[in-house]
């Protein structure tokens, strides 16, 4: 399969990622992608200029049966993947593009806020739905200390990263037999491993994740070795920082494709945005020992 990467993606910065998912500690954890012919072996350009990689086929969680969705496997994947050494790999190995994603999720919210024409409405800037809840979600940012919004490093810098740990980022390869496989490493690099773990902590305190399989997720991190939370005991402390982040994210992104449609927002994205309002309603330091975003 090929995968045209986006267009402001700077090549030199997606040819160490590359490197690091073919390298022999990565087995097993990261598809490795398939070389091509070009000069650092990864990477090559489609006519239009972007860059291309090619990789092999594997197959994906199945959308529809969320009851064999691979949490543990998951898990034990980051776990693994977050206690590999980054100083023995290629590199430099850049920063987790983590948090500067969220940031680009909030300045999208601020784009389409801004395109948005016509007479105030609930649909548009002025008294209504949606402005109100942007200017929660905008709250909810700046409530988040300047690392998880991009502007500054991270605490904890050292852990390799995937950066966007998802369900949608796992296949099966070889296909439909062979062992899950993390993918999509675009965001890989150095932060805190927290923000791994920071969606599904982030959708359990929303209530879009069930407890028991949050428990399973968590449970099998800790039983793999994860130095990401404390082995054991309230892991709130190391993720509510990351999962207030990924909320906000969330939000934003949501909002900003209901402003720009026009359209209301669904449930699972008006609970993110009401998790964001009961943040933003909270005094400027939140106060630790529990998901915060419930």
């Amino acid at each position: 399969l090929a995968h045209a990467h986006a267009p402001d993606r700077d090549p030199h910065d997606l040819a160490t990622p590359q490197r690091i998912a073919a390298h022999p500690l990565l087995h097993g954890i990261l598809l490795p992608p398939l070389p091509v012919t070009a000069p650092d072996g990864f990477l090559t350009f489609t006519d239009e200029g972007r860059a291309l990689t090619r990789w092999p086929y594997g197959s994906p969680v199945a959308p529809d049966d969320p009851g064999a969705a691979p949490w543990e496997d998951a898990a034990r994947l980051l776990a693994r993947l977050h206690t590999v050494d980054p100083r023995q790999l290629p590199g430099p190995v850049p920063p987790m593009r983590g948090p500067a994603k969220a940031a680009r999720a909030l300045a999208r919210l601020c784009t389409a806020l801004a395109a948005a024409d016509g007479p105030p409405s609930a649909l548009r800037p002025g008294p209504g739905p949606l402005p109100a809840a942007a200017a929660a979600v905008e709250r909810a940012w700046a409530l988040l200390p300047p690392w998880a919004r991009g502007a500054a490093p991270p605490p904890r810098a050292g852990t390799l990263c995937h950066g966007d740990l998802h369900l949608g980022q796992l296949v099966r390869h070889p296909a439909t037999g062979g062992p899950w496989l993390l993918i999509d490493i675009d965001d890989l690099g150095t932060g805190d491993g927290a923000w791994d773990l920071a969606r599904p902590a982030a959708w359990f305190a929303t209530g879009l994740l069930a407890p028991d399989l949050w428990t399973r997720f968590l449970a099998a991190y800790r039983a793999a070795g994860g130095p990401a939370v404390r082995p054991s005991g309230d892991p709130w402390p190391d993720l509510e920082v990351p999962a207030r982040a990924l909320t906000v994210q969330t939000a934003a992104l949501a909002l900003a494709k209901a402003v720009t449609a026009p359209r209301p927002l669904d449930e699972s994205e008006a609970a993110v945005v009401a998790a964001c309002a009961r943040m933003a309603s909270l005094p400027d330091r939140l106060a630790p020992g529990g998901p915060a975003v419930r």
